[in-house]
């Protein structure tokens, strides 16, 4: 049996009560970030858009857009949410892959649930397989097809979305096996749109092209049996390695979830460290940006390679900018959506402190992990080592941070209490009868 279908067969046959409660628990964690950062972001104008457009060409109101008090249909919910999901690129994010794996899988899960009348648990389990697949499948063609400019959260992220989408559906297995082809075809994303509304956009299309496969995969559309092993598949063209035991390789016995960081800052998380070690020398150093001569930075390779935007003209464009993140993590004590604003990249302070920050690639150096250096004006030099940035796996945001996160995210369009009530329920997600409850709850 090949990898696509023993894919297909374990996020079919395998029950909730198999799932250990330390990988539901992580699943109940990506759920509560999904919501938070996308009830933030449903308050941007660039939603407008979308609606824009959903209300234009009109269509079955099945499904609740975040933040909303509108209903569309399943594909575009599914597209509009994951949207949502990745707008301030404040989501998680899956080590050593960098998928965003929640954006693309968590909105289609949701959708298919609300039309399929699904309990809590049956969306948090089909989340947790679908995060799965969609990381092991990442893991599989890991570092290669990342590094020839596919957007990995754009690619895998349909594979996320298939699964839990598929499993709500109750597809058999070879409406699974067809299903995660039609998804395969549709993979697309390339790294060239990052610091645009584009780039959100891949996980919003992600999450749409799942729910589309599960739902053509049900009326008997079909597809290849091998879209992730074959000769012409998803690995072999998307990417010039590849490695199906990352796949298959002990299936319900090894997780991903535990390697899945819950971002405390809202940008590229390759640039968390630098940002971590730049809020150490403002609250532990007493450091001023007015004192600050020169910040020198040892990186991983992939700062530079996602991250290095010495003057972004635009918000979305300050969040794959390490200088502009490093800036305000000094100036501000943070990087959150505040600090990501066409203003706030174009401030005065901000840009005279980003001319002042030169990074040099470390290849041995860890994806969270970083080296910098601030030289100041009475001669003093400062060093600060980050090993493992905050929120990664091995230093991770704790239930308190992510419930902190959540109220000030969601507070921008629901009231404290409504806040307040939600999470709670979210945390006892396993034991909501109907999704649809969640859906109203979020609505302002």
């Amino acid at each position: 049996m090949g990898a696509t279908e023993t894919l297909a067969r374990f996020v079919l046959s395998t029950p909730s009560t198999a799932i250990p409660d330390s990988i539901l628990h992580e699943g109940k964690r990506c759920i509560i970030n999904y919501l938070g950062v996308a009830l933030y972001a449903s308050a941007d104008p660039s939603m407008q858009i979308l609606t824009g457009m959903f209300q234009e060409e009109g269509g079955n109101p099945q499904a609740a857009l975040i933040g909303s008090a509108m209903s569309t249909s399943l594909q575009n919910a599914a597209l509009a949410n994951g949207y949502l999901a990745h707008l301030e690129d404040y989501d998680d994010t899956h080590f050593p892959t960098v998928i965003h794996p929640s954006a693309p899988t968590i909105p289609a899960a949701i959708a298919v649930g609300e039309r399929q009348n699904a309990t809590g648990l049956d969306v948090l389990t089909a989340t947790v397989l679908g995060i799965e697949a969609c990381c092991r499948i990442g893991l599989s063609v890991h570092p290669h097809h990342y590094d020839a400019g596919w957007h990995i959260t754009g690619t895998c992220g349909v594979f996320g979305s298939v699964v839990a989408a598929g499993r709500l559906l109750g597809l058999d297995e070879g409406q699974m096996v067809n299903a995660l082809g039609i998804a395969g075809t549709q993979a697309a994303g390339v790294r060239e749109t990052f610091g645009s509304m584009s780039k959100p956009f891949h996980a919003g299309r992600s999450a749409q092209s799942g729910v589309l496969a599960g739902l053509l995969a049900s009326r008997g559309f079909t597809s290849t049996a091998t879209i992730l092993e074959g000769r012409r598949g998803f690995a072999a063209v998307l990417s010039t390695q590849s490695n199906m035991e990352q796949i298959t390789g002990e299936l319900g016995e090894r997780w991903e979830l535990p390697n899945n960081g819950l971002k405390p800052y809202a940008c590229g998380v390759v640039s968390h460290p630098l940002i971590d070690a730049m809020i150490r020398f403002r609250n532990d150093h007493g450091v001023k940006v007015e004192d600050v001569v020169s910040v020198t930075a040892n990186v991983q390779p992939l700062v530079l390679e996602l991250m290095d935007r010495q003057h972004p003209r635009i918000g979305l464009e300050g969040k794959f900018s390490h200088q502009h993140s490093m800036a305000v993590g000094l100036v501000d004590g943070g990087a959150f959506p505040a600090q990501y604003t066409d203003e706030r990249v174009l401030d005065p302070t901000i840009i005279a402190l980003r001319d002042k920050i030169k990074a040099t690639v470390d290849p041995k150096m860890p994806e969270d992990a970083a080296e910098v250096t601030v030289t100041l004006k009475d001669g003093r030099s400062i060093t600060e080592k980050v090993d493992h940035a905050t929120g990664a796996p091995e230093n991770p945001m704790s239930d308190a941070k992510l419930e902190e996160k959540f109220l000030n995210l969601a507070s921008r369009v629901l009231s404290k209490d409504q806040s307040e009530k939600l999470l709670a329920r979210l945390w006892d997600i396993d034991k909501v009868g109907n999704i649809g409850e969640i859906m109203e709850m979020a609505r302002p």
